[in-house]
């Protein structure tokens, strides 16, 4: 494997070994939180705290890997040798991916609800206008066709909308029951995509070939599952 391959397993591995592990952290403290305000259970006092932290941290984190995806994707392609767009094309998509970063760190730190709407937005438009670009695979951009939800991008995308949705209300969250409801019904969506991208996540990584093999593989006629001979 070349550099370049080990940059494009990055998000899968993060996604393996730190979001998974967290997202099934979360959703115990998450029920024991849940038992300890409702049933009344014995259970420590810092339990819903320790939810709010760490669901602040496996949001940001979704964000955060998505972006690391994005850029990788963008990058290894716009820079290519066989028609990438050089690196002064991508420089506005550099400054797009650093904003980005910097509103969804800002989102973490400011208290007003508006400026959390703001910087909650500005994120998000962000992910989507990365995700726009030419460079990044999608099945389909018609919600109305089927392949539009296999996507793995617009599953991502939905997850971190729900993702930045819980960090831009999490005072909201902690404070009134109706905004907890939201949350909950929120994150149940939230828990069946990421199972969904766990398995379109794999699907895809079948499909991406080493860079050695992308030469030959161009040769192909996927729609026709067919290739032409490998030069001897």
């Amino acid at each position: 494997m070349q550099a370049i391959d080990w940059l494009w397993i990055i998000h899968p591995f993060l996604a393996v070994t730190l979001i998974y592990p967290l997202i099934g952290v979360v959703a115990r403290l998450g029920l024991q939180t849940r038992q300890r305000r409702v049933e009344q259970a014995k259970l420590p006092p810092s339990t819903g705290r320790d939810h709010s932290d760490l669901g602040q941290w496996l949001a940001a984190a979704v964000v955060v890997i998505v972006l690391i995806a994005l850029a990788v994707v963008i990058g290894s392609k716009g820079l290519g040798s066989d028609g990438g767009r050089g690196a002064t094309a991508l420089t506005p998509l550099l400054l797009a991916w650093l904003g980005s970063i910097s509103a969804l760190i800002a989102l973490m730190r400011v208290r007003g609800a508006a400026l959390r709407l703001s910087f909650s937005l500005i994120t998000w438009l962000g992910l989507l206008s990365l995700g726009a670009q030419p460079e990044v695979f999608r099945l389909s951009d018609n919600p109305l066709q089927p392949a539009f939800w296999q996507s793995h991008y617009w599953g991502g995308v939905m997850v971190c909308g729900l993702m930045i949705f819980n960090l831009a209300a999490r005072p909201e969250i902690l404070n009134h029951r109706r905004w907890r409801r939201v949350h909950i019904a929120a994150n149940v969506l939230a828990a069946i995509l990421f199972i969904c991208q766990g398995l379109s996540g794999t699907r895809d990584l079948l499909e991406i070939p080493l860079s050695w093999q992308q030469p030959f593989l161009s040769q192909c006629n996927w729609s026709e599952a067919t290739c032409a001979d490998q030069p001897r």
